[in-house]
């Protein structure tokens, strides 16, 4: 059950990942991680909390459009969690035939077959049978040990202690119950921006519903007017309900950003909920926000009769473009 892996959630945190091929390793400060959906949002987060490494996230097929000596000096990490994302094989396939050092992250697949066949490095991660969106701790480690990241390692390894699912669940449940009838947006700091596309995500995912994000203060500057509710407006922003991520750690003017963005919702007569981020450390923030979300999307699931685990969309999608 899903609510099963969401309580084991801080187990994964004491994997220790081990590199197949590791002599054929390249070492770098520059990173291209490739993956779709789920396998993506490990790095997506690590991207908005590492200053010491240049990482790009590539979402589609073939390589990034970034100048050529980007690709040069970079690795390419290939992460699909069921080994077989297509657009994931074309990146490992393109990086191969311009000569791009590359790595692998996944727990099978095509992509493990492909690593295994041209002496690429590889980190084969525990096939638990959960959706990937679920896996974020098994390949946010995969991804620190091909970087070579210790202290990061050390880092998300006390996680496997220090974080404790259950303690967010009364919170989540709550929070489903406000927003149920509404469309959630996710507003963030532009640094927790990673924080809030995986609150959508797993909203997305879980509970099947339409969620949407974005970030201050960029937000200011445009997405804010389309809420100025008038008379003939109303309808449509009745629809939604926004969840600010506020984050202690953010830009003073940010803080003030966020705290007047909700005075002037509320004037209008627009639900706003305020969910801080907190925790003892860095990753434990990170988390801690991220398994609120899941449980939020999980009891969302239940009051809309939804699947929570599986994304038959999906699956149905992949059937239909393969046979194209």
């Amino acid at each position: 059950m899903i609510s099963d892996v969401i309580k084991n959630f801080s187990a994964q945190f004491a994997y220790e990942p081990d590199i197949q091929n590791n002599g054929h390793l390249a070492k770098s400060l520059s990173y291209i991680v490739a993956g779709m959906g789920g396998s993506a949002l490990a790095a997506e987060v690590m991207r908005a909390h590492d200053a010491k490494r240049e990482i790009y996230i590539h979402r589609g097929y073939g390589l990034p459009r970034v100048h050529e000596s980007v690709l040069r000096r970079s690795v390419l990490i290939a992460v699909s969690y069921s080994g077989n994302t297509e657009e994931t094989c074309d990146a490992f396939n393109a990086a191969r035939a311009q000569g791009i050092s590359i790595a692998v992250i996944a727990s099978g697949g095509k992509l493990i077959e492909l690593a295994k066949e041209h002496a690429v490095p590889f980190i084969c991660i525990p096939n638990t049978g959960i959706q990937p969106r679920h896996a974020a701790g098994f390949i946010l480690k995969a991804i620190m040990k091909l970087m070579g990241d210790d202290g990061g390692l050390t880092e998300t390894g006390a996680l496997a202690a220090l974080l404790d699912p259950s303690r967010y669940e009364q919170e989540g449940r709550a929070l489903a119950e406000k927003i149920s009838g509404k469309v959630p947006v996710i507003y963030a700091s532009s640094e927790n921006c990673a924080i809030a596309y995986t609150w959508k995500i797993k909203l997305n995912e879980s509970a099947k519903i339409p969620a949407f994000y974005n970030t201050f203060a960029e937000l200011n500057h445009n997405e804010m007017t389309g809420f100025d509710v008038v008379d003939s407006t109303k309808p449509l922003s009745d629809a939604f309900h926004f969840i600010f991520l506020t984050d202690e750690n953010d830009h003073p003017r940010i803080i003030k950003r966020m705290e007047l963005t909700k005075q002037l919702y509320e004037e209008r007569g627009l639900p706003v909920e305020a969910v801080k981020m907190e925790g003892e450390s860095q990753w434990h923030r990170v988390f801690a926000s991220l398994v609120l979300a899941d449980w939020t999307a999980y009891y969302c699931a239940l009051h809309y009769g939804t699947e929570p685990e599986q994304v038959p969309m999906v699956e149905e999608f992949k059937r239909k473009i393969s046979n194209n």
